[in-house]
Protein backbone atom coordinates (compact mmCIF):
# COMPACT_ATOMS: atom_id res chain seq x y z
CA UNK A 1 0.00 0.00 0.00
CA UNK A 2 1.19 3.51 -0.80
CA UNK A 3 1.99 5.30 2.46
CA UNK A 4 1.12 8.99 2.73
CA UNK A 5 1.83 9.76 6.40
CA UNK A 6 5.11 11.52 5.67
CA UNK A 7 4.15 13.12 2.34
CA UNK A 8 3.74 16.84 2.93
CA UNK A 9 2.26 17.43 -0.51
CA UNK A 10 -0.96 15.65 0.56
CA UNK A 11 -3.42 16.62 3.31
CA UNK A 12 -6.32 14.94 5.11
CA UNK A 13 -8.80 15.81 2.36
CA UNK A 14 -6.59 14.13 -0.23
CA UNK A 15 -6.11 11.12 2.03
CA UNK A 16 -9.88 10.73 2.24
CA UNK A 17 -10.08 11.04 -1.53
CA UNK A 18 -7.40 8.34 -1.87
CA UNK A 19 -9.41 6.03 0.36
CA UNK A 20 -12.46 6.53 -1.87
CA UNK A 21 -10.38 5.81 -4.98
CA UNK A 22 -8.97 2.61 -3.45
CA UNK A 23 -12.44 1.38 -2.53
CA UNK A 24 -13.71 2.16 -6.03
CA UNK A 25 -10.81 0.27 -7.66
CA UNK A 26 -11.36 -2.68 -5.30
CA UNK A 27 -14.96 -2.84 -6.47
CA UNK A 28 -14.86 -1.85 -10.14
CA UNK A 29 -11.28 -2.40 -11.34
CA UNK A 30 -9.47 -5.26 -9.68
CA UNK A 31 -12.15 -7.96 -10.27
CA UNK A 32 -11.98 -7.17 -14.01
CA UNK A 33 -8.21 -6.88 -14.49
CA UNK A 34 -7.58 -10.37 -15.82
CA UNK A 35 -10.52 -10.24 -18.22
CA UNK A 36 -9.45 -6.87 -19.61
CA UNK A 37 -5.92 -8.14 -20.05
CA UNK A 38 -7.24 -11.09 -22.04
CA UNK A 39 -9.61 -8.97 -24.13
CA UNK A 40 -7.06 -6.21 -24.76
CA UNK A 41 -9.42 -3.38 -23.87
CA UNK A 42 -11.22 -1.84 -20.89
CA UNK A 43 -15.01 -1.80 -20.90
CA UNK A 44 -16.75 1.49 -21.58
CA UNK A 45 -18.85 0.69 -18.51
CA UNK A 46 -15.73 1.18 -16.41
CA UNK A 47 -15.23 4.65 -17.87
CA UNK A 48 -18.79 5.61 -16.97
CA UNK A 49 -18.32 4.16 -13.48
CA UNK A 50 -15.19 6.29 -13.10
CA UNK A 51 -17.24 9.32 -14.09
CA UNK A 52 -19.92 8.52 -11.52
CA UNK A 53 -17.22 8.08 -8.87
CA UNK A 54 -15.71 11.50 -9.66
CA UNK A 55 -12.29 10.24 -10.71
CA UNK A 56 -12.20 11.41 -14.31
CA UNK A 57 -10.64 14.77 -15.15
CA UNK A 58 -10.75 16.19 -11.59
CA UNK A 59 -9.04 19.44 -12.62
CA UNK A 60 -11.79 20.42 -15.09
CA UNK A 61 -13.55 23.58 -13.83
CA UNK A 62 -16.98 23.25 -12.25
CA UNK A 63 -18.68 25.17 -15.08
CA UNK A 64 -17.83 22.25 -17.36
CA UNK A 65 -18.95 19.54 -14.96
CA UNK A 66 -15.62 18.96 -13.21
CA UNK A 67 -14.50 19.34 -9.62
CA UNK A 68 -12.04 22.19 -10.23
CA UNK A 69 -9.30 20.50 -8.21
CA UNK A 70 -5.52 20.53 -8.63
CA UNK A 71 -3.02 18.03 -10.02
CA UNK A 72 -2.58 16.29 -6.67
CA UNK A 73 -5.94 14.60 -7.25
CA UNK A 74 -4.74 13.35 -10.64
CA UNK A 75 -1.66 12.00 -8.86
CA UNK A 76 -3.77 10.09 -6.33
CA UNK A 77 -5.86 8.52 -9.11
CA UNK A 78 -2.73 7.55 -11.06
CA UNK A 79 -0.81 6.23 -8.07
CA UNK A 80 -3.63 3.96 -6.99
CA UNK A 81 -4.32 2.82 -10.57
CA UNK A 82 -0.75 1.76 -11.24
CA UNK A 83 -0.30 0.32 -7.75
CA UNK A 84 -3.32 -1.85 -8.54
CA UNK A 85 -1.47 -3.11 -11.61
CA UNK A 86 -3.73 -1.53 -14.21
CA UNK A 87 -2.85 0.36 -17.38
CA UNK A 88 -6.36 1.68 -18.12
CA UNK A 89 -6.22 4.82 -20.26
CA UNK A 90 -8.16 7.05 -17.87
CA UNK A 91 -4.96 8.85 -16.90
CA UNK A 92 -4.37 9.97 -20.49
CA UNK A 93 -7.82 11.53 -20.54
CA UNK A 94 -7.41 13.20 -17.13
CA UNK A 95 -3.75 14.24 -17.20
CA UNK A 96 -3.29 15.15 -20.85
CA UNK A 97 -6.31 15.55 -23.12
CA UNK A 98 -8.47 17.41 -20.60
CA UNK A 99 -5.83 20.09 -20.15
CA UNK A 100 -5.41 20.61 -23.89
CA UNK A 101 -9.11 21.26 -24.30
CA UNK A 102 -9.44 23.30 -21.09
CA UNK A 103 -6.39 25.46 -21.85
CA UNK A 104 -6.65 25.95 -25.61
CA UNK A 105 -10.19 25.03 -26.59
CA UNK A 106 -12.89 27.47 -27.64
CA UNK A 107 -15.88 27.93 -25.38
CA UNK A 108 -17.92 25.80 -27.75
CA UNK A 109 -15.32 23.00 -27.68
CA UNK A 110 -15.17 23.08 -23.88
CA UNK A 111 -18.95 22.98 -23.51
CA UNK A 112 -19.21 20.16 -26.02
CA UNK A 113 -16.51 17.82 -24.73
CA UNK A 114 -15.38 18.48 -21.17
CA UNK A 115 -18.67 17.47 -19.45
CA UNK A 116 -18.72 14.23 -21.46
CA UNK A 117 -15.10 13.52 -20.56
CA UNK A 118 -15.82 14.08 -16.87
CA UNK A 119 -18.82 11.76 -16.93
CA UNK A 120 -17.07 9.04 -18.94
CA UNK A 121 -19.57 9.38 -21.77
CA UNK A 122 -16.75 10.45 -24.09
CA UNK A 123 -13.37 8.73 -24.34
CA UNK A 124 -10.50 10.68 -25.86
CA UNK A 125 -7.07 10.14 -27.38
CA UNK A 126 -4.24 12.27 -28.69
CA UNK A 127 -2.62 11.15 -31.93
CA UNK A 128 1.00 12.24 -32.18
CA UNK A 129 3.15 9.27 -33.23
CA UNK A 130 3.26 8.13 -36.85
CA UNK A 131 4.72 4.98 -38.43
CA UNK A 132 7.76 6.91 -39.63
CA UNK A 133 8.20 9.33 -36.73
CA UNK A 134 8.62 8.88 -33.01
CA UNK A 135 9.81 11.63 -30.71
CA UNK A 136 10.44 14.07 -33.60
CA UNK A 137 7.01 15.69 -33.71
CA UNK A 138 8.18 18.33 -36.16
CA UNK A 139 8.49 15.57 -38.76
CA UNK A 140 4.84 14.48 -38.73
CA UNK A 141 3.39 13.89 -42.19
CA UNK A 142 -0.34 13.94 -41.41
CA UNK A 143 -1.82 17.01 -43.07
CA UNK A 144 -4.89 19.16 -42.51
CA UNK A 145 -5.43 21.26 -45.61
CA UNK A 146 -8.01 23.99 -45.87
CA UNK A 147 -10.86 23.52 -48.30
CA UNK A 148 -13.41 26.29 -47.92
CA UNK A 149 -14.65 26.27 -44.34
CA UNK A 150 -13.23 22.79 -43.65
CA UNK A 151 -9.92 21.03 -43.08
CA UNK A 152 -9.29 17.85 -45.02
CA UNK A 153 -7.20 15.52 -42.86
CA UNK A 154 -5.00 12.81 -44.40
CA UNK A 155 -2.44 10.58 -42.74
CA UNK A 156 -1.95 7.75 -40.31
CA UNK A 157 -1.01 7.44 -36.65
CA UNK A 158 0.17 4.50 -34.57
CA UNK A 159 0.68 3.48 -30.93
CA UNK A 160 -2.35 5.57 -29.95
CA UNK A 161 -3.63 4.91 -26.43
CA UNK A 162 -7.45 4.65 -26.23
CA UNK A 163 -7.52 4.39 -30.01
CA UNK A 164 -10.13 1.63 -30.13
CA UNK A 165 -12.50 3.33 -27.70
CA UNK A 166 -11.94 6.99 -28.55
CA UNK A 167 -14.88 9.20 -29.48
CA UNK A 168 -12.64 12.23 -30.01
CA UNK A 169 -9.03 12.39 -31.15
CA UNK A 170 -6.69 15.37 -30.96
CA UNK A 171 -4.70 14.95 -34.16
CA UNK A 172 -1.26 16.51 -34.52
CA UNK A 173 -1.18 17.60 -38.16
CA UNK A 174 0.62 19.92 -40.55
CA UNK A 175 -1.55 22.83 -41.67
CA UNK A 176 1.54 24.28 -43.37
CA UNK A 177 3.79 21.40 -44.50
CA UNK A 178 6.72 23.71 -45.27
CA UNK A 179 6.87 25.49 -41.91
CA UNK A 180 8.23 22.72 -39.64
CA UNK A 181 7.23 23.50 -36.02
CA UNK A 182 5.23 26.60 -36.92
CA UNK A 183 3.18 24.60 -39.39
CA UNK A 184 1.79 22.19 -36.79
CA UNK A 185 -1.77 22.49 -35.54
CA UNK A 186 -4.01 20.43 -33.28
CA UNK A 187 -7.20 19.31 -35.00
CA UNK A 188 -10.17 17.73 -33.23
CA UNK A 189 -11.49 14.74 -35.16
CA UNK A 190 -14.65 13.00 -34.03
CA UNK A 191 -14.66 9.23 -34.55
CA UNK A 192 -17.96 9.52 -36.44
CA UNK A 193 -16.36 11.50 -39.30
CA UNK A 194 -16.42 9.84 -42.71
CA UNK A 195 -12.96 8.70 -43.75
CA UNK A 196 -11.76 7.98 -40.21
CA UNK A 197 -10.85 4.34 -39.62
CA UNK A 198 -9.39 2.39 -36.74
CA UNK A 199 -6.71 -0.15 -37.49
CA UNK A 200 -5.50 -2.99 -35.33
CA UNK A 201 -5.62 -3.06 -31.58
CA UNK A 202 -1.87 -3.59 -31.43
CA UNK A 203 -0.34 -6.68 -29.83
CA UNK A 204 2.06 -5.36 -27.19
CA UNK A 205 4.59 -6.88 -24.80
CA UNK A 206 2.71 -5.45 -21.83
CA UNK A 207 -0.09 -3.12 -20.81
CA UNK A 208 -2.44 -5.49 -22.57
CA UNK A 209 -5.66 -3.94 -21.27
CA UNK A 210 -4.68 -0.49 -22.57
CA UNK A 211 -6.02 -0.50 -26.13
CA UNK A 212 -3.28 0.87 -28.37
CA UNK A 213 -4.18 1.39 -31.98
CA UNK A 214 -3.43 2.39 -35.51
CA UNK A 215 -5.61 5.25 -36.77
CA UNK A 216 -6.17 6.23 -40.39
CA UNK A 217 -7.47 9.49 -41.84
CA UNK A 218 -8.49 9.48 -45.48
CA UNK A 219 -9.95 12.79 -46.69
CA UNK A 220 -11.59 13.35 -43.31
CA UNK A 221 -13.46 16.66 -43.45
CA UNK A 222 -13.82 18.64 -40.23
CA UNK A 223 -14.89 22.29 -39.88
CA UNK A 224 -12.23 24.95 -39.34
CA UNK A 225 -13.74 25.44 -35.88
CA UNK A 226 -12.28 22.03 -34.96
CA UNK A 227 -8.82 23.58 -34.75
CA UNK A 228 -7.79 23.48 -31.09
CA UNK A 229 -6.42 26.89 -30.23
CA UNK A 230 -4.67 28.89 -32.94
CA UNK A 231 -3.58 27.41 -36.23
CA UNK A 232 0.19 26.93 -36.32
CA UNK A 233 0.53 26.96 -32.52
CA UNK A 234 0.21 23.20 -32.09
CA UNK A 235 3.89 22.53 -31.47
CA UNK A 236 4.07 25.28 -28.85
CA UNK A 237 1.02 23.81 -27.12
CA UNK A 238 2.59 20.36 -27.13
CA UNK A 239 5.79 21.66 -25.59
CA UNK A 240 3.95 23.61 -22.90
CA UNK A 241 2.08 20.50 -21.78
CA UNK A 242 5.12 18.23 -21.62
CA UNK A 243 6.11 18.92 -17.98
CA UNK A 244 2.73 17.65 -16.71
CA UNK A 245 2.64 14.76 -19.17
CA UNK A 246 6.07 13.56 -18.09
CA UNK A 247 5.36 14.19 -14.42
CA UNK A 248 2.24 12.05 -14.81
CA UNK A 249 4.33 9.17 -16.15
CA UNK A 250 6.76 9.62 -13.26
CA UNK A 251 3.86 9.36 -10.81
CA UNK A 252 2.72 6.13 -12.44
CA UNK A 253 6.23 4.71 -12.44
CA UNK A 254 6.87 5.40 -8.78
CA UNK A 255 3.57 3.81 -7.74
CA UNK A 256 4.16 0.71 -9.88
CA UNK A 257 7.67 0.43 -8.44
CA UNK A 258 6.21 0.51 -4.95
CA UNK A 259 3.81 -2.32 -5.80
CA UNK A 260 6.67 -4.38 -7.27
CA UNK A 261 8.77 -3.76 -4.16
CA UNK A 262 5.90 -4.78 -1.90
CA UNK A 263 5.35 -7.94 -3.95
CA UNK A 264 9.05 -8.76 -3.58
CA UNK A 265 8.96 -8.37 0.20
CA UNK A 266 5.73 -10.39 0.50
CA UNK A 267 6.91 -13.27 -1.68
CA UNK A 268 10.34 -13.64 -0.11
CA UNK A 269 8.87 -13.68 3.40
CA UNK A 270 6.39 -16.40 2.45
CA UNK A 271 8.67 -18.58 0.27
CA UNK A 272 10.83 -21.17 2.00
CA UNK A 273 14.20 -22.44 0.77
CA UNK A 274 16.82 -24.53 2.57
CA UNK A 275 14.82 -24.49 5.78
CA UNK A 276 14.27 -20.72 6.01
CA UNK A 277 12.39 -17.96 4.27
CA UNK A 278 14.03 -16.47 1.18
CA UNK A 279 13.85 -13.13 2.99
CA UNK A 280 16.24 -14.41 5.69
CA UNK A 281 19.11 -14.77 3.22
CA UNK A 282 21.45 -11.80 3.45
CA UNK A 283 21.46 -11.31 -0.32
CA UNK A 284 17.68 -10.92 -0.33
CA UNK A 285 17.60 -8.48 2.57
CA UNK A 286 20.46 -6.41 1.16
CA UNK A 287 18.82 -6.28 -2.27
CA UNK A 288 15.55 -5.11 -0.76
CA UNK A 289 17.32 -2.65 1.54
CA UNK A 290 19.07 -1.05 -1.41
CA UNK A 291 15.79 -0.76 -3.28
CA UNK A 292 14.09 0.66 -0.19
CA UNK A 293 16.63 3.46 0.00
CA UNK A 294 16.08 4.34 -3.65
CA UNK A 295 12.31 4.20 -3.22
CA UNK A 296 12.54 6.56 -0.26
CA UNK A 297 14.49 9.04 -2.37
CA UNK A 298 12.05 8.52 -5.23
CA UNK A 299 8.97 9.43 -3.19
CA UNK A 300 10.68 12.53 -1.82
CA UNK A 301 11.71 13.63 -5.30
CA UNK A 302 8.25 12.95 -6.73
CA UNK A 303 6.58 15.09 -4.07
CA UNK A 304 9.09 17.88 -4.76
CA UNK A 305 8.13 17.73 -8.44
CA UNK A 306 4.41 17.79 -7.66
CA UNK A 307 4.90 20.80 -5.38
CA UNK A 308 6.90 22.57 -8.10
CA UNK A 309 4.17 21.83 -10.63
CA UNK A 310 1.44 23.17 -8.35
CA UNK A 311 3.40 26.43 -8.17
CA UNK A 312 3.73 26.53 -11.95
CA UNK A 313 7.51 26.23 -11.68
CA UNK A 314 8.23 22.73 -12.99
CA UNK A 315 10.39 23.19 -16.06
CA UNK A 316 10.54 21.00 -19.14
CA UNK A 317 13.97 19.78 -18.05
CA UNK A 318 12.76 18.99 -14.53
CA UNK A 319 9.74 17.13 -15.89
CA UNK A 320 12.01 15.19 -18.23
CA UNK A 321 14.41 14.40 -15.40
CA UNK A 322 11.49 13.14 -13.32
CA UNK A 323 10.30 10.82 -16.07
CA UNK A 324 13.86 9.59 -16.64
CA UNK A 325 14.57 8.91 -12.98
CA UNK A 326 11.28 7.31 -11.98
CA UNK A 327 10.80 5.10 -15.03
CA UNK A 328 14.37 3.82 -14.75
CA UNK A 329 13.76 3.18 -11.06
CA UNK A 330 10.52 1.37 -11.89
CA UNK A 331 12.36 -0.96 -14.24
CA UNK A 332 15.15 -1.62 -11.72
CA UNK A 333 12.70 -2.44 -8.92
CA UNK A 334 10.41 -4.58 -11.10
CA UNK A 335 13.34 -6.56 -12.50
CA UNK A 336 14.91 -7.11 -9.09
CA UNK A 337 11.59 -8.11 -7.52
CA UNK A 338 10.94 -10.59 -10.34
CA UNK A 339 14.42 -12.07 -9.80
CA UNK A 340 13.63 -12.52 -6.11
CA UNK A 341 10.56 -14.53 -7.10
CA UNK A 342 12.78 -17.04 -8.90
CA UNK A 343 10.90 -19.23 -11.37
CA UNK A 344 7.57 -18.04 -9.99
CA UNK A 345 8.36 -14.56 -11.28
CA UNK A 346 8.19 -15.86 -14.85
CA UNK A 347 4.67 -17.15 -14.32
CA UNK A 348 1.81 -14.88 -15.34
CA UNK A 349 -0.24 -15.96 -12.32
CA UNK A 350 1.97 -13.80 -10.11
CA UNK A 351 1.40 -10.01 -10.12
CA UNK A 352 5.11 -9.31 -10.53
CA UNK A 353 5.02 -10.73 -14.07
CA UNK A 354 2.45 -8.17 -15.20
CA UNK A 355 4.21 -5.35 -13.36
CA UNK A 356 7.48 -6.26 -15.08
CA UNK A 357 5.91 -6.46 -18.56
CA UNK A 358 4.00 -3.22 -18.12
CA UNK A 359 7.09 -1.37 -16.92
CA UNK A 360 9.09 -1.75 -20.11
CA UNK A 361 7.22 0.83 -22.19
CA UNK A 362 7.45 3.50 -19.51
CA UNK A 363 11.00 4.29 -20.66
CA UNK A 364 9.76 4.69 -24.24
CA UNK A 365 6.43 6.52 -24.50
CA UNK A 366 6.14 10.17 -23.54
CA UNK A 367 9.72 10.52 -24.79
CA UNK A 368 12.39 7.84 -24.50
CA UNK A 369 14.97 7.87 -21.72
CA UNK A 370 17.52 8.91 -24.32
CA UNK A 371 15.41 11.92 -25.33
CA UNK A 372 14.94 12.79 -21.65
CA UNK A 373 18.71 12.85 -21.22
CA UNK A 374 19.03 15.10 -24.27
CA UNK A 375 16.46 17.56 -22.86
CA UNK A 376 18.25 17.68 -19.52
CA UNK A 377 21.67 17.93 -21.15
CA UNK A 378 20.64 21.06 -23.04
CA UNK A 379 20.34 22.90 -19.69
CA UNK A 380 23.85 22.04 -18.53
Amino acid sequence: MIQTDSRAVFDEELNLFRDQVRKFYDRALIPNLDRWEAEGIVDRDFWRACGEAGILCPTVPAEYGGLGLDFRYNAVISEELFYAGSSAGITLQSDIVADYIANYGSEEQKQEWLPKMVSGEAITAIAMTEPGTGSDLQAVRTTAKKDGDHYVVNGSKTYITNGQNADLIIVVAKTDPDARAKGISLILVEATREGFKRGRNLDKIGQHSADTSELFFEDVRVPLTNCLGEEGKGFAYLMSQLPQERLGIAVQAQAAAQRAFDEGVKFTKERKAFGQSVFDFQNTRFTLAGLKAKMQAGWAHLDWCIARHLEGKLTAAEGSAAKLFHTELQWEVCDAALQLHGGAGYMNEYPIARLWRDARVQRIYGGTSEIMKEVVARTL
